[in-house]
């Protein structure tokens, strides 16, 4: 079964985001998947 997020962010840091996923052509899920993996050091 499929879950779903969903946040708000500000305009700056859509316009952020927006740059920085057109610009590795992820799609939205794949940039919170990357971020998720930058950020996992593997300590719980």
């Amino acid at each position: 079964m499929s879950k779903s997020i969903r946040f708000e962010v500000d305009d700056e840091q859509y316009e952020r985001l927006k740059e920085i996923k057109d610009k590795r052509g992820y799609t939205w899920k794949g940039l919170m998947l990357e971020g998720a993996e930058a950020l996992d050091t593997g300590e719980s």
